[in-house]
């Protein structure tokens, strides 16, 4: 979950600022909180410090999902990973661990970066209140894009 989450804000810093002078690039690439998931052990986390290892890059569109993409990038300044390895069948466990102790607030979808099917996802997930067609929309667009990426696959998201 905190896989997905982090690759979410990183594709929505991206998108924010590639058309500013604000150097998001070079920060992004600085970052380097990434952890990979031990599929031997579900509670088990490793950390990596190599951001660069990622096998594909998406790059996010911060003009369509704006809030997503500030989220993602916020999230991935704060520590989380800008890298998402995708972990389908851990999705919706690492949805109820980032989300156990974030209360429903009415008219808000409650994101995560790392993203639920991101094996660095889950407990300790950044957590943002963003409106549902925001959400919704930037989940749609991120499962379409990697819907033919096996799991295991280390995607860099990049806020475009």
């Amino acid at each position: 979950m905190k896989k997905i989450l982090s690759v979410v804000i990183l594709v929505i810093i991206g998108i924010i600022f590639s058309n500013s002078k604000f150097p998001v690039t070079s920060i992004l690439h600085d970052i380097k909180n990434v952890s990979t998931q031990d599929h031997s052990s579900k509670s088990s986390l490793n950390k990596s410090t190599d951001n660069t290892n990622a096998d594909e890059v998406i790059y996010f569109p911060s003009d369509k999902y704006p809030e997503t993409a500030k989220h993602i990038s916020d999230a991935i300044a704060k520590g989380e990973s800008e890298v998402c390895t995708i972990d389908r069948e851990g999705a919706e466990e690492n949805r109820n661990q980032s989300l156990k102790d974030v209360p429903t607030k009415k008219g808000y979808d409650r994101d995560e970066w790392p993203m639920a099917f991101c094996a660095e996802g889950g407990e300790g997930a950044d957590i943002e209140y963003i409106s549902p067609s925001d959400n919704r929309g930037a989940g749609s667009w991120v499962s379409h894009k990697l819907s033919d990426y096996p799991d295991g696959t280390r995607v860099l998201f990049t806020i475009k």
